[in-house]
């Protein structure tokens, strides 16, 4: 009975592991679809662009003016303008230096001038009494042509002229002595700096001030020499206004954005020796808003970002930069939805967006979501197709900080992390499985 008990209950137990083996159920079959990104797009459209260059520089006035005294004294007035920043028109009176000596000076000219005036006129009435005694006496005389001149008293009445017109010229210079006592503005312009006040005494060549025109203002900008098949450019044989590009300047002040308008105008000719950069120069008429509503001066020394307008060019798609990697490529969804690794040929500039010129037909789809891991051929989804002429243009110079560059990562947030590429898929696929033999 010791054998056959544990014996018997081992056998029951094995035609009941057998019996249940026998009866187990079916297990149930699940088939696992691949899971395929879901990606925002956007559908090619070339288009006709004018492919803007950036430079800076710093606003200078084109006519800046150092005002010597070109006479000697005290100054004797001063303009309630004669200050550093004081603006004045054209022809205002700025200083004043003591016009007592000068007026003498004139006084003394116009004596002068009175007095070989009326010489003159006495020299004038002697040639003529010694005109009619020539005329009587002339025939029962002979004289040479010396005698003559000096009986008609000639040579005496060109010395009354001359010292008539010596005296002449030297009241033409008192005048101008004594106008030259009153310093008058040479144009519409600010007093960048002054060097003398009231009761000072100065010489001739003596600064009295420094100023500055503000009818227009320049800026001086470098471009590169890779740069200027962008821009049309103004040359020694072509000033017509096509050739005078537009130029957006930008500068924060205040924390604030401001923005101005200019033309270039010219360039300077060479090329740098150094840098190798071209030189073109802009004008902003205007830049203090005297005859403007501008809301914003535009002040001299300003730092300002420029953006110069580029010649037309045909053909080019706008993309966001983020989407070119490495070796000039981007990814692009092909008629079955399926991603494909496209090199492209690109024309950069400065900004966010890139141009694309050759490799993307009219009508394809470019991926915009960012893909950490994708292999060509992979199935995605299309959530939304976004012509490229619509896509966000890249902000304005300075309107955004990096930090706050929108990002154009429109993938959705809720996607599985283990459908972002095959790998992840077939190691979803083998962990079903191996539940499916646990089952």
């Amino acid at each position: 009975m010791r054998i056959i008990r544990p014996v018997a209950i081992i056998a029951i137990a094995i035609l009941i592991a057998i019996g249940l083996f026998l009866n187990r159920p079916t297990p149930e079959q699940i088939t696992i679809k691949p899971r395929t990104l879901l990606v925002n797009t956007a559908k090619v459209v070339k288009e006709d662009i004018r492919v803007s260059v950036r430079a800076q520089g710093m606003i200078t006035p084109h006519t800046e003016t150092t005002l010597i005294a070109e006479v000697a004294g005290r100054i004797t007035s001063v303009s309630n303008e004669f200050e550093a920043g004081g603006f004045f028109h054209q022809g205002d009176v700025i200083l004043g230096i003591d016009q007592r000596n000068y007026l003498a000076n004139l006084k003394r000219a116009e004596a002068a001038v009175a007095s070989a005036k009326s010489n003159l006129a006495t020299e004038k009435g002697r040639a003529e009494v010694a005109y009619q005694d020539w005329v009587k006496y002339k025939s029962s005389v002979k004289r040479s042509q010396a005698a003559n001149d000096l009986a008609l008293r000639k040579p005496q009445l060109a010395d009354a002229q001359a010292k008539l017109d010596s005296a002449l010229a030297d009241l033409d210079s008192a005048r101008d002595q004594l106008e030259r006592t009153t310093i008058r503005a040479p144009y519409d312009g600010l007093v960048h700096s002054k060097k003398v006040d009231i009761g000072q005494y100065v010489n001739v060549g003596s600064t009295l001030a420094k100023t500055f025109a503000i009818d227009f203002a320049q800026l001086r900008m470098a471009i590169p020499e890779n740069k200027l098949n962008y821009l049309e450019l103004p040359t020694l044989t072509n000033q017509s206004p096509n050739t005078h590009p537009k130029v957006e300047l930008y500068a924060e002040i205040g924390g604030e954005l401001r923005q101005w308008q200019g033309k270039i105008v010219r360039t300077e000719g060479v090329f740098d020796n150094k840098t190798r950069v071209l030189f073109a120069v802009a004008e902003i008429d205007d830049p203090y808003g005297i005859n403007s509503n501008h809301p914003e001066e535009l002040r001299i020394g300003t730092f300002v970002d420029a953006k110069i307008e580029g010649r037309l060019m045909t053909d080019l798609v706008t993309l966001p930069r983020h989407l070119l990697r490495a070796g000039n490529y981007v990814w692009v969804v092909d008629n079955q939805q399926r991603l494909q690794n496209r090199k492209v040929s690109v024309l950069r500039t400065e900004g966010d967006d890139i141009y694309v010129t050759k490799g993307l037909n009219e009508g394809e789809l470019v991926c915009l979501s960012a893909i950490g891991v994708a292999v060509p051929g992979i199935q995605v989804r299309i959530a939304e197709i976004t012509p490229t002429n619509q896509l966000k243009k890249t902000p304005t110079l300075l309107e955004s900080p990096q930090s706050e560059t929108p990002s154009l990562d429109l993938a959705p947030t809720n996607i599985d992390p283990l459908s972002s590429g095959p790998q992840n898929q077939e190691a979803s696929n083998l962990t079903m499985a191996k539940k499916d033999q646990a089952i």
